[in-house]
């Protein structure tokens, strides 16, 4: 059986070492090598081989298309099994990887097992014998058994301090819950955002946001999410224009009110893109607020 080696490109380091851990989970002895840019993957394939390459979309220099295309029109990296993982779910994307040669496409966030699914696919197809570990299926816990400083890209956390009990917002359709003055205090909405986490998506009224985190509120509803779980943030303007999406974890979560039942979750959100495009629509955004 041969050593399986792969290269995995994002500019998230977060992202990167994600993807590695579960890979190494799944293929045990398996060789991964990774890269902050398509630039610096070009570099490495001058002297390296590899069965597969896991890409993102959105990076800085060049894009994981153009980095596709490049592949494709070099003989000695043309059947270099590829796949897209990207935040970029919609079908034009999709369509774009298709003719620039994507072996398959997988959206941010996903699960454990989407990843295994999709590599084990692929490299099935290219003819690569693969023997996966017998732990792949108890590795589908996803991320919340990774060391919390290989996940956060080695950056020291600072906790989000608690703020004043949040109120129920009007963008959600429902009533405030009733709470002794002068505990009460009404939130002000800087924006609204579309969360997509991996089996399960929610609105969030945005109360504050940074280069390096959001702060919202979002209801609470049969699914919640987890401390640390992935998440891409589609950020819009109150008047519903789009600002950006970007890649994140939870950093936190709490009940807005001293209640058990209580209706209304503050979240806080980091960021994990180092793409200066999109910190710059971030950035703009953030001085009109």
């Amino acid at each position: 059986m041969q050593v399986l080696k792969f290269l995995v490109v994002d500019d998230a380091t977060f992202i990167r070492d994600m993807v590695k851990k579960q890979l190494r989970d799944f293929y045990p002895g398996c060789q991964i090598t990774d890269a902050p840019s398509a630039v610096r993957a070009q570099v490495l394939l001058k002297t390296q081989r590899f069965d597969l390459i896991l890409c993102d979309w959105e990076m800085p220099e060049m894009s994981g298309e153009e980095f596709l295309r490049w592949l494709r029109a070099h003989p000695e990296h043309n059947a270099v099994p590829f796949i897209m993982v990207s935040s970029r779910g919609e079908r034009d994307f999709i369509v774009k990887a298709v003719q620039a040669g994507v072996s398959d496409y997988l959206g941010k966030p996903f699960k454990p097992e989407m990843l295994f699914a999709k590599v084990n696919k692929v490299l099935h197809k290219a003819g690569i014998e693969t023997q996966p570990s017998n732990r792949a299926s108890a590795s589908t816990q996803g991320i919340a058994g990774a060391s919390i400083a290989a996940l956060t890209g080695h950056k020291p956390i600072t906790p989000a301090a608690p703020g004043p009990a949040a109120v129920l917002p009007a963008a959600f359709g429902a009533k405030a819950a009733a709470a002794p003055a002068p505990a009460k205090a009404k939130t002000v909405a800087r924006g609204q955002a579309q969360l997509h986490f991996a089996n399960f998506n929610t609105q969030c009224v945005v109360k504050d946001v940074s280069l390096q985190l959001l702060s919202g509120i979002i209801k609470r509803e049969e699914h919640l999410p987890a401390i640390l779980e992935p998440v891409v943030i589609s950020i819009f303007e109150l008047d519903g224009d789009s600002v950006a999406r970007l890649n994140g974890y939870v950093h936190s979560i709490q009940a807005a009110e001293n209640r058990i039942d209580a209706g209304v979750l503050k979240l806080v959100i980091r960021f994990v893109d180092d793409d200066p495009a999109k910190l710059d629509l971030l950035s703009r955004y953030i001085e009109k607020l």
